[in-house]
């Protein structure tokens, strides 16, 4: 008589139950070949997401679900169907006989990070071809940029999955162009095109738009029509919306002085980048790499005159403030975030700040020692994190702090609004303060400008605006304002 084998029967059911603007964007996703979850970030895509997957599953519509995320993120992921669902997902590492093992296996779900998808496209395009998968990109803002040989990887493997969805809170990171190569993905230039180049062209925030009227309104049209081009498989939701109650977030702007050695140093520098200019190099009013590079001396030196100068014994004017500041966010029994572009400067606060018991998080830490620094910053042993926006802007739910600093900002919108809205999300009680310190009359001043900028163009290319909106409460200036900045006079 033959022996009798017991199948095990997998359970597709959600553990939890969804709110009900989660469900209605599954409802309006689950059953076309490609879509995209744009809702802002703290409003649970990952929910959505899972719930998603369980249904394909569920339905047979697919046999396997790949789940792509950036790599300090597996680890929330795991996490998150532990708590969401009744699968054990496996794990796409580095290891690539480890990888052998997990796709040969039986599992249904898979995670993998962003370069899987180089160092493992042969073998991954042999699994595609062998099995029915639906991949979920999460943060895709990873493959915006059409020419790295990231994003060619996504484009060549992206025929072979029966479903493809991506997620992220920022569709434009930076510039509404940034969006192109993720709809790319998904639709392969059906909605926006396939010319990046030309798309680029037609959607790209340059200094000169203040002063060139045609040139401003091919902009805007063509940002505002991207929304409406690619809503019938993308569903976006804002905390504006009135689908949740989320406290209030409220925006302080602390101006300092410059210390006196740190504005020689910054005059010393301006008055450098001012040569360069009027020799005609007239590059650094633009956003190239070198031009960035450039100006970030200054935005160095705004922030902490030890990045550049190891010799700096005093005080900068920032560096008084936030002293002030983490004394009262203490006093009050709350927790505080202290974000700055600069590893050095994580370092050095955390050192200083010693006495307050701090945990840091920069990309010079492995990601054992990051997940160890949050759950240090979450049970409550410690008050006070410092890091970098680079390295825990996404993924994370910080939510027991209610205050974040920018110490610094960068020229990223994406940094700047996924880094506050970790404290912002679902789970939070108290109103979110969100400061930001700046240096008077320094770079510090053309950065707030051009990121609020950079946001009314993504609202408006996301479909949060309405033209009429965003011409309202457009603002052009930052072209001339660094010039100012720079004392050029052309």
């Amino acid at each position: 008589m033959g022996k009798i084998i017991h199948q095990t029967v997998a359970n597709y059911s959600a553990i939890f139950d969804a709110f009900p603007y989660q469900h209605e964007a599954v409802e309006a996703l689950k059953d076309l070949p490609y879509s995209a979850i744009f809702h802002e970030q703290g409003l649970g895509k990952t929910k959505i997401a899972i719930d998603l997957l369980l249904y394909w599953l569920e339905k047979k519509d697919v046999d396997t679900v790949m789940v792509v995320t950036k790599k300090q993120l597996v680890h929330n992921w795991f996490n998150e169907f532990h708590t969401h669902t009744h699968l054990q997902p496996k794990i796409l590492s580095s290891n690539k006989k480890d990888n052998y093992l997990v796709l040969n296996s039986p599992a249904r779900v898979l995670l993998a990070n962003f370069e899987i998808f180089t160092t493992e496209q042969e073998r991954l395009t042999l699994f595609l071809k062998a099995r029915n998968t639906a991949v979920i990109v999460d943060e895709s803002t990873k493959i915006k940029n059409p020419e790295s040989k990231l994003t060619q990887a996504f484009f060549d493997l992206a025929p072979l999955f029966k479903i493809r969805t991506i997620m992220t809170g920022t569709p434009v990171a930076n510039r509404p162009y940034d969006i192109w190569a993720q709809i790319y993905f998904l639709d392969f230039g059906m909605s926006l095109g396939c010319d990046f180049k030309a798309f680029k062209q037609r959607t790209d925030l340059t200094n000169d738009l203040s002063e060139n009227q045609l040139k401003r309104d091919v902009f805007e049209s063509s940002v505002a029509e991207i929304f409406d081009k690619i809503k019938a498989f993308t569903v976006r939701e804002t905390k504006d919306s009135g689908i949740i109650s989320l406290p209030q977030k409220k925006y302080m702007s602390i101006w300092c002085d410059f210390e006196k050695r740190q504005f020689e140093m910054y005059e010393s520098v301006r008055n450098d980048l001012q040569i360069l200019v009027q020799r005609g190099d007239t590059t650094i009013l633009d956003e190239s790499e070198a031009s960035l590079k450039r100006l970030l001396r200054l935005v160095q030196i705004a922030s902490n005159p030890r990045l550049i100068d190891d010799f700096y014994a005093s005080f900068s004017g920032k560096e008084q403030a936030l002293d002030k500041l983490l004394e009262e966010i203490i006093a009050r029994g709350e927790k505080v975030i202290v974000w700055s572009s600069f590893i050095e400067n994580v370092d050095y606060f955390y050192k200083k700040y010693k006495d307050l018991k701090p945990t840091k998080i920069h990309g010079r830490m492995s990601i054992d020692d990051r997940n160890r620094s949050v759950d240090i910053f979450k049970r409550g042993d410690s008050n006070v994190l410092f890091a970098t926006p680079q390295s825990a802007k996404e993924g994370l739910t910080l939510t027991v702090a209610n205050n974040v600093v920018f110490y610094d900002r960068g020229f990223n919108l994406d940094d700047y609004l996924q880094a506050q809205d970790r404290i912002h999300r679902i789970s939070q009680t108290k109103d979110c303060n969100i400061y930001n310190l700046m240096i008077e009359d320094s770079i510090d001043k053309w950065i707030d400008v051009l990121l609020q900028a950079k946001q009314n163009a993504a609202f408006l290319a996301q479909g949060d605006y309405k033209l009429s909106n965003y011409q309202q409460n457009m603002d052009y200036s930052f072209g001339d304002l660094v010039k100012n900045i720079l004392n050029i006079n052309e």
